[in-house]
């Protein structure tokens, strides 16, 4: 753990990128990553999990990490920032990032042990794009692992991101907002996409995340763009101030964040 955080770009305290690692890191596990596969990581972000992923793979084993967005995106730290940190470290020589790249445009070459999509299904912005993707990654790829929040949430701890989480879909859809959650899609719907794909479903996985600080994040969001809804339709208000009401209730047990849930194909 402390020697992968030297390989990471930070600003001040670790605790928050040490936290966000170690969740990483038990991802990775539970995708059976081992050392000397070849791996396709789509929607890598500044490389939380391209790290782990890496690790994972040893000195025989290589990753390409792709993202839509481009390497100005993201702040305090940008991605280019973040992941050319990354590249300068012993980790470097196993992994190569690709940005402003969409994977349904790109010939990529060879063959993939493992497709990987480390919570990067919620950006999507519909279920059609992401068949698409699923059904380009079977072509290229022997096996899939995605992990995403498990939107059955297990104590009443974690209501609240749950809450936030359906208000944050909403204000995407009202205001053409591009944050990270587009869509809620629930295990069981992506289980139907990955198999309309083509993918064989063998293994569903619960990985504890409630440490993480995503909660709060979202929690925090949510509560600071509740004015934006005040001209929105009767309905989409109505929803909406119910969302609202339910999330000021739920913050009273706590502000643990949503468990993730990991799906493992062929």
């Amino acid at each position: 753990m402390e020697e992968l955080l030297t390989y990471m770009k930070t600003l001040g305290d670790q605790s928050i990128q040490r936290t966000q690692l170690k969740h990483r890191l038990d991802l990775v596990q539970a995708f059976k990553i081992e050392e000397g596969m070849r791996v396709l990581e789509i929607g890598c972000g500044q490389g939380d999990t391209t790290v782990a992923l890496a690790n994972a793979v040893g000195e025989t084993g290589f990753v390409k990490a792709v993202d839509i967005a481009s390497r100005e995106y993201g702040a305090p730290i940008t991605l280019g920032e973040a992941t050319d940190f990354i590249k300068a470290s012993p980790l470097g020589n196993r992994v190569s990032f690709i940005f402003e790249a969409d994977i349904l445009k790109m010939n990529i070459e060879g063959k993939y042990d493992v497709a990987v999509l480390s919570h990067s299904l919620w950006y999507f912005q519909d279920p059609a794009l992401l068949l698409s993707y699923f059904r380009k990654l079977k072509h290229i790829a022997k096996r899939i692992c995605i992990a995403e929040w498990d939107l059955e949430w297990s104590m009443k701890e974690q209501l609240a991101h749950f809450y936030a989480a359906n208000i944050l879909a909403i204000y995407a859809d009202q205001f053409d907002d591009e944050g990270n959650i587009q869509n809620l899609f629930h295990k069981e719907q992506l289980k139907e996409i990955m198999k309309e794909a083509g993918w064989k479903l063998l293994d569903t996985k619960i990985v504890d995340a409630s440490f993480l600080q995503d909660g709060k994040w979202e929690i925090d969001f949510a509560k600071s763009i509740r004015e934006k809804f005040k001209n929105s339709s009767i309905k989409i208000n109505t929803l909406v101030q119910s969302n609202y009401s339910m999330l000021e209730k739920a913050t009273s047990h706590g502000e643990q964040s949503l468990n993730s849930v990991v799906l493992i194909a062929i």
